[in-house]
């Protein structure tokens, strides 16, 4: 069975329906979640879930499009948040310079904070980076005590292998189905221990959903996509997968 080890289960489009979503989910042999929060507000919703379901897990933190909105309290939130078992990591924070909603200081500085809180709790981070590899690796690298997952990974091989050098598992998405895609070459150099696989959800819908809104069952296509790459059975695949979940957020 697959893990989607990034998806967000808050937004409308999804939390109106869960019930059935799960259900869809279980169909396509999707049975483990990782529900990832974009600010200290729907970090509570990814909270709430994890009690509600046994099979949900959560995380806390702010993405770099809501960093200029953190609270000033925003850090003693996460700590609180994060006193459950059920929030197995930190995030979704990271850095992103294609829509820079958010002023690059303020990026970096709400990343650092929040690796220092990763830090402190032994939690592993969950990170974003949109056309900021270099600055990225430059703050992973601060922090050698810190492992986490490259989410929704877009970047080239140079860059993934900087992350799993620095300790970081790699994360694909519905990206790596798409027409002309360049990850599926990216996918076949990185060793299949350090591979995990998401959907984003309600973004970034794989072939052949393409367009629509994403659910978390989804993640089955992009193993489908690594089992074409790598040549191995859909099986093999989600067991390696589902082990690395496993271990980097000790489900």
């Amino acid at each position: 069975m697959l893990t989607d080890t990034h998806c967000h289960l808050f937004y409308d489009d999804i939390k109106n329906d869960l019930p059935n979503v799960l259900k869809r989910a279980e169909d396509l042999g999707v049975d483990r979640f990782i529900c990832v929060a974009t600010n200290v507000e729907d970090a509570k919703e990814c909270l709430d879930l994890t009690k509600a379901y046994d099979n949900i897990y959560g995380s806390a933190g702010v993405h770099p499009h809501d960093s200029k909105d953190a609270p000033e309290d925003y850090v003693d939130r996460i700590y609180d948040l994060m006193e459950s078992d059920s929030m197995v990591a930190v995030g979704e924070m990271g850095l992103d310079y294609f829509r820079n909603l958010s002023d690059p200081q303020i990026q970096k500085d709400v990343f650092r904070t929040q690796m220092s809180i990763s830090k402190e709790l032994n939690k592993p981070v969950i990170f974003h980076n949109r056309d900021a590899d270099q600055d990225v690796v430059s703050i992973l690298s601060e922090f050698p005590d810190v492992i986490g997952v490259a989410h929704c990974f877009s970047s080239n091989l140079e860059t993934a292998e900087k992350f799993i050098e620095l300790g970081y598992y790699i994360s694909f998405s519905g990206n790596l189905t798409f027409k002309n895609s360049h990850l599926p070459e990216v996918a076949k150099q990185i060793p299949l221990g350090r591979i995990l696989v998401e959907t984003d959800s309600p973004y970034l819908s794989p072939v052949p959903h393409r367009g629509k809104t994403n659910e978390p069952g989804r993640a089955r296509f992009v193993a489908e996509k690594l089992s074409d790459i790598h040549g191995l059975p859909l099986e093999r695949i989600a067991e390696i997968t589902s082990k690395n979940a496993t271990e980097l957020f000790g489900l």
